[in-house]
């Protein structure tokens, strides 16, 4: 089991004593999502949360996670760094395609892509993207970055996107790690189907036994299954050692940690010392039983 500390709307001067102390203390990883922007009025629906609002965003500092992680990357030296998850559908391919080839290499390696849809239509209005077809924009957006980090020449012409015969560099030595993020019937056979991994925003555990069996079938059936394929999840079993052997026991590959619930409406009052505490007292509380 590796575990990954989520780094989420901290105070600017907090992510990297908290990313070094993460690393000491034997986190695998750490996690960052992200958020475009917070738009005035909404009529979109957040799946995750008890009512559906975005109230919870209001006023929270999100950083790019590109830019995050290459901020904490030149600070560490051996912890990986994932996203959970990054909107693709509301990005360009090849922008992301540059960014991402350029985080690894930079990084050595030490990144690892989650990617979802966005569920916030007001994230489409914002960039000018097609609310419509999303689904099909992704999967291609995931063949074309797929496609580009090989380093050689790659076109791709498709219903939704196309691109001329480009190449980039310089682009790593390894292809970077793409999951899938989302818990709907379409989201998982896009797992199963294009991904490298799954993400899951968190669920009961026998409810993830289920969406991860369903995964496993299609990707039998998608003749995948003999492909590296990593399972990440968040919840209420990840802190404590028995849980986490229970999520093990589903399949889960990677647990994400976070000690403040950001669904809650209320401020972060923690100080920094307290929040580096949390970090340590977890290492030595769950961590040090899967050594």
């Amino acid at each position: 089991m590796k575990f990954s500390l989520a780094l989420s709307s901290e105070p600017n001067d907090h992510y990297v004593p908290m990313a070094q102390a993460a690393e000491a203390a034997g986190f695998d990883a750490i996690t960052i999502p992200d958020s475009i922007c917070y738009p005035k009025e909404t009529v979109s629906k957040y799946p995750y949360n008890a009512d559906g609002s975005n109230n919870f965003l209001d006023g929270i500092p999100f950083i790019d996670p590109f830019v995050q992680i290459a901020r904490l990357a030149s600070v560490t030296e051996r912890i990986q760094f994932t996203t959970a998850v990054v909107k693709l559908a509301v990005r360009q391919p090849v922008v992301v395609a540059k960014m991402l080839s350029s985080l690894a290499v930079i990084s050595n390696n030490r990144v690892s892509l989650g990617v979802g849809l966005s569920p916030w239509k007001e994230d489409f209005e914002a960039t000018q993207i097609p609310w419509e077809r999303r689904g099909k924009r992704m999967d291609e957006m995931i063949e074309i970055i797929n496609g580009l980090m090989s380093g050689e020449y790659f076109s791709y012409e498709g219903s939704e996107l196309s691109i001329p015969e480009i190449k980039l560099c310089p682009v790593p030595d390894k292809r970077v790690p793409l999951l899938l993020g989302g818990h709907a019937a379409p989201a998982l056979k896009r797992a199963a189907r294009l991904g490298d991994g799954w993400v899951a925003a968190g669920a009961e555990t026998s409810e993830l036994e289920g969406m991860i069996t369903r995964i496993q079938e299609l990707r039998k059936e998608y003749q995948r299954d003999h492909l590296p394929f990593e399972i990440h999840t968040t919840g209420a079993d990840a802190f404590t050692p028995d849980g986490v052997s229970k999520l093990q026991a589903t399949g889960v590959d990677l647990v994400y940690v976070g000690f403040f619930n950001i669904y809650s409406g209320k401020p972060d009052t923690r100080t920094l010392d307290q929040k580096l505490q949390q970090i340590e007292q977890y290492a030595d509380q769950v961590i040090r039983h899967f050594r």
